[in-house]
């Protein structure tokens, strides 16, 4: 039987803690025993976890760099002597990698989700210097992994294993969000789903339904979940006279639910890992608009599984949604090859397999690249 440890920062409701909660509750059972230690707190993934036979233990982390965590992860690991510790995010990355935290002989793994140009130079410096203490990092795009690369890290250190998520079996029930919201049947509606957060540039997206609602009729927009900020988006909307228009609708756990509600899903992201909720829109046959950046680009073939806009650029945005809201055959074609396109590359199997693939190699690396 083979221990492994995933340490994470939380479990909340975000797209970094459920690759880790389905990879965590999938893995082979007759193979692997995994434990999963959050540092800060757990979260609204901690129940699905447990409630699959996975451990979780909260830590308690209360500063940023805080010595007691430091002193209970490494007697946890301690105790649990993992054959493998794989960390996930910044703040887990770092602390997997102290001296002395994991066992002698541990195989350190690291997971970066996203194109980290929020960092500063004091945490990339802190990141190519604790690159030497893993085995491996993963990725979750080829983007991330270039990010990381010129960052510092070896390009022989980084594997790309991209996002894994279900392609729902049954038909798209489109009524939960319109009956909710008061949204009529003959209203066209373009959403995003996600944190409202300024990479996510939905101050373009507002701009873009301005200019969209005033050319078509009966369009709404809906913006699923909460972040900072929420307030100056609602101005926004207000001062250009369309907020009665549009939906925020706060963070909600049935986000996913709620999604399937929408005719496009757009995302005006400047910078991603691979989005989990560009994915899920894919999975659910919704015709996708998507900014053009590289994270992007692997998941999203313009005219082919969805369109690509210029980042930035809100007449684009509208040209886009206008052209699908106008075109169904087109809107219908781009959705089902999307969906096609994530069942066949981005199912949870195969993101599991591809994990499993690398413990088995690694578990046979020279011990020099392990803890210790």
């Amino acid at each position: 039987m083979i221990r492994i440890a995933f340490v994470i920062p939380t479990l909340d409701q975000s797209g970094a803690e459920r690759q880790l909660m389905m990879l965590a509750t999938r893995l082979p059972k007759d193979r692997f025993q995994a434990k999963v230690f959050a540092l800060n707190r757990g979260g609204f993934y901690a129940d699905a976890i447990q409630a699959a036979g996975v451990e979780v233990e909260v830590l308690q982390k209360q500063f940023r760099f805080d010595p007691l965590t430091y002193i209970r992860l490494k007697g946890r690991l301690s105790h649990f002597r993992p054959q493998i510790v794989q960390s996930w995010l910044f703040a887990a990355n770092s602390y997997v990698r102290f001296p002395g935290v994991c066992p002698a002989g541990t195989r350190v793994i690291i997971s970066e989700r996203c194109v980290d140009s929020w960092k500063s130079r004091w945490q990339l410096i802190l990141d190519r210097w604790l690159s030497q203490r893993m085995l491996l990092m993963t990725a979750n795009s080829r983007s991330v992994a270039a990010f990381y690369e010129k960052a510092g890290v070896p390009s022989g250190r980084i594997a790309v294993i991209p996002n894994g998520i279900d392609v729902p079996q049954e038909a798209v029930d489109k009524s939960a969000l319109r009956q909710e919201f008061g949204i009529r049947s003959d209203e066209r509606v373009l959403g995003f789903v996600g944190r409202l957060a300024p990479q996510k540039r939905l101050k373009d997206l507002i701009w873009a339904f301005q200019l969209l609602h005033q050319a078509v009729d009966n369009t709404r927009l809906v913006i699923i979940g909460d972040g900072p900020e929420r307030q100056t988006l609602v101005q926004l909307a207000q001062h250009f006279g369309c907020y009665d228009k549009i939906v925020f609708t706060g963070h909600r756990s049935d986000a996913y639910k709620l999604m399937q509600g929408l005719d496009v899903f757009c995302l005006a992201s400047e910078f991603e890992g691979m989005s989990n909720s560009l994915m899920e829109a894919m999975s659910l046959g919704i015709p996708v608009i998507a900014s053009g950046i590289d994270a992007n680009r692997e998941l999203v073939q313009h005219e082919q599984t969805g369109l690509i806009f210029a980042t930035g650029s809100s007449p684009e945005i509208a040209k886009s949604a206008k052209r699908l809201f106008e075109n169904p055959e087109l809107a219908k074609k781009l959705g089902q090859a999307g969906r096609e396109w994530i069942r066949q590359h981005h199912s949870i199997d195969r993101m599991v397999q591809a994990h499993v693939a690398l413990y088995d190699r690694f578990l046979l690396k020279d011990s020099s690249l392990c803890a210790g």
